[in-house]
């Protein structure tokens, strides 16, 4: 996925996609142990997806915080 398509959801929709990826990494990582998995690289794309969306959960917190500070 790109960063453009994750941006466009909501932290809702963010959460369910985090988890679903994590769910398919984790079935990733069993198919490999089984050689059941032919396209390995899956694994570091699915990865890559779960950092992309852990950066943006977090960001939206920073940005609430900051902005929770500056009404202040």
């Amino acid at each position: 996925m790109k960063i453009k398509e994750l941006q466009s959801k909501s932290k809702h929709e963010l959460q369910t996609l985090l988890l679903e990826k994590r769910e398919a990494l984790l079935t990733m990582r069993f198919k490999v142990a089984q050689r059941q998995l032919k396209k390995v690289h899956d694994i570091k794309v699915a990865k890559w997806d779960v950092a992309r969306i852990l950066t943006l959960l977090n960001s939206n917190k920073k940005e609430k915080i900051i902005k929770q500070k500056d009404n202040k």
